[in-house]
């Protein structure tokens, strides 16, 4: 350490002290590394766009790293230094978290004398460095580096440590990484109990079964049906006045939005996702686009090592630490290293609009301060594959252009999809990111959103995904997201008051329909089948017990829950463009039946395996539609 303190002495330059008018532009073009046209271009593109000149001119390709770096050493009077053969100093990191110095871009390098030197990468921001530091160290000099050094080093150093911090974010108290309270655990002590008196007494428990799947599929249509009317009566004809007549509209300063996409185990994915990734047309000083691999991917890490990134696409490996490896704790390492006030999630089968990002910055202006965050929709690319992938388009479409507005609209709780998620940053760190034990974080994000007093909005943009189109892989996607809807209703029933007064009564029974209906229906669904034997004429188990009306009366009832299913799933087919679609809104009822068999997969890894990651794995269908915002039956 002092062999470094005497080299960086030795390596000392004076520089004088920059004149006010002096800016980074003008330093930039005495140096010639800029020509004059370029600048004033990347100066009106910054008046729109929140973010450094500086970085304005490298993502733009008018200057590079190194001549932005001089121009800023010259600017503020501040020597560089290299940071990629330096010792790292224990002591000195160790005064403050990992998250600290990422957040700033600094590293506390050397004593030198009586002061502490500190290599940053963002003159501009050190007046605030100082002031989170004070207290800490006495007196405090600046020195220049390379964000990417900065990064490096502390990723080095903090790597254990950021490994860490990533499985625990979230608060104990609200993780699934935390044992259930038996009240949580009420529902799987009834199916308990059920399974008990099925064994003593076959026709009682089979009576309570039938009477309990029932109830649980009538709250979860009740649901459906809430969201379908509210569609209905909110859909009239647009009546905005012509644009000559709309009252003009400030410009909008566009935020620094940061894409997290998580790869595991995508060797057919990585060309695809980087052509459709070079669609979008939002600002790419503004767009950070994060990969983020697990660093034994080695089959993920060679697809990728064999293409060109562009700048603005960087790659950020999680360490393994011990045996937990899920989407969640992927992207609470990553978080980190964003930069963006807004953060967003995309899958690695993903295609997003061209103007998605564009339309998220919009909604995110005019929203109320509340709302903090963004569901876009979610549809497939690959619907003609087969009758299954038919069909799962068909649900996707009900789900996200007919009931999940509907419900928004009525202020309920919106369980949020795994991709095309916008949240606010700040927000997002004050909920602790996401759950890394919960296999369905996107779902228990949005709960804890709710309960935080925030609101999610949905947004009329479009990302298509490869629809899951055989019988295996699709049972085993569909029973990760069963189980993560397990976790997380038993993580926030542990208290049951709470959760009603953070929610209020409207809110909290939506929940209730939503996770027992959606998870009930499907666990208890040999039950729900049973009643088809009245319509044949054949006898039900349970005819000795309940009244035959009453037995009648539910059989009429299940055939009217079937059709108001397919007048959604119709709707949902003229509503996502993809109207002969309709054709095959009849034969979802063989399509469900396969959601039986993933429930009971889920409810088996919930009890022996909760933290398992059931990996979907995609690119085995290359469809793709030339332009995603207009897909084609």
């Amino acid at each position: 350490m002092r062999d470094q303190s005497v080299q960086f002495r030795k390596s000392q330059r004076v520089y004088p002290t920059p004149r006010p008018q002096q800016l980074l532009g003008r330093h930039l073009v005495d140096n010639h590394a800029v020509r004059d046209t370029d600048l004033l271009r990347a100066l009106v593109l910054q008046r729109h766009q929140n973010a450094p000149l500086g970085h304005i001119l490298i993502s733009q390709g008018w200057a590079n790293q190194d001549q932005v770096l001089e121009a800023l050493s010259q600017q503020h009077g501040l020597q560089r230094v290299d940071l990629s053969n330096i010792t790292a100093h224990t002591r000195l990191l160790n005064r403050k978290p990992a998250q600290f110095w990422l957040k700033h871009r600094a590293v506390p390098w050397l004593y030198s004398g009586t002061q502490l030197v500190v290599a940053i990468a963002h003159p501009e921001h050190f007046d605030t460095l100082k002031k989170a530091l004070h207290g800490s160290f006495e007196t405090i000099r600046p020195v220049l580096a390379a964000e990417d050094q900065i990064t490096t080093f502390l990723t080095t150093h903090f790597r254990r440590d950021l490994a860490l911090a990533a499985s625990t974010r979230v608060p104990l108290h609200s993780s699934s990484r935390r044992r259930h309270r038996p009240s949580s655990l009420l529902p799987l002590m009834m199916l308990a109990t059920l399974a008990g008196l099925t064994a003593y007494s076959p026709r009682i428990g089979f009576t309570l079964c039938c009477v309990l799947a029932v109830l649980t599929l009538s709250l979860f249509v009740a649901l459906k049906m809430i969201g379908f009317l509210v569609h209905l009566a909110t859909k009239a004809p647009d009546k905005k006045p012509p644009l000559a007549q709309r009252a003009p509209q400030k410009p909008l300063r566009l935020p620094r939005i940061s894409m997290l996409v998580p790869l595991f185990h995508e060797s057919e994915i990585s060309k695809a996702l980087l052509r459709r990734l070079k669609r979008l047309t939002y600002p790419r000083s503004l767009l950070e686009v994060i990969l983020v691999l697990e660093e034994h991917d080695e089959i993920t890490r060679a697809a990728l090592a064999k293409a060109t990134l562009p700048s603005w696409i960087k790659i950020v490996t999680v360490p393994q630490c011990g045996s937990l490896t899920t989407k969640p704790r992927a992207m609470n390492y990553a978080l980190d290293f964003c930069h963006g006030d807004i953060i967003g999630v995309w899958d690695a089968e993903d295609a997003p609009a061209r103007g998605q990002l564009e339309q998220v910055a919009r909604t995110f202006e005019t929203a109320a301060d509340n709302v903090a965050c963004l569901q876009g929709v979610l549809d497939y690319y690959n619907p003609r594959t087969n009758w299954l992938s038919r069909c799962f388009t068909l649900e996707y479409a009900s789900w996200f252009r007919i009931v999940l507005p509907g419900l928004a609209r009525l202020g309920l709780v919106i369980p949020l999809g795994g991709t095309t998620l916008f949240v606010k940053r700040d927000a997002l760190e004050r909920m602790g990111g996401w759950d890394a034990h919960n296999v369905t974080e996107d779902a228990d994000l949005g709960v804890r959103l709710y309960r935080a007093g925030y609101r999610t909005k949905m947004i009329t943009t479009t990302t298509h995904e490869e629809a899951n189109c055989r019988p295996w892989p699709w049972i085993r996607q569909r029973s990760r997201w069963l189980k993560g809807f397990m976790v997380t209703y038993l993580v926030h029933m542990r208290q049951p008051r709470l959760l009603l007064a953070q929610l209020g009564w409207k809110r909290f029974l939506g929940f209730q329909a939503f996770f027992l209906g959606s998870v009930g229906q499907f666990l208890l669904a040999p039950f729900l089948w049973s009643f088809w034997l009245i319509l044949l004429g054949l006898p039900h188990p349970s005819a000795v017990l309940m009244p035959t009306g009453v037995l009648f009366g539910t059989a009429i009832m299940l055939v009217v829950f079937e059709c108001l299913a397919i007048c959604i799933s119709v709707t949902a087919a003229f509503a996502c463009n993809r109207r002969s679609l309709a054709l095959w809104a009849p034969t979802m009822i063989l399509y469900f039946p396969l959601g039986a068999m993933a429930a009971y997969k889920a409810l088996h890894e919930l009890i022996w395996h909760p933290f398992f990651w059931d990996k979907t794995a995609h690119g085995h269908n290359t469809a793709e539609p030339e332009n995603p915002q207009a897909p084609q039956s």
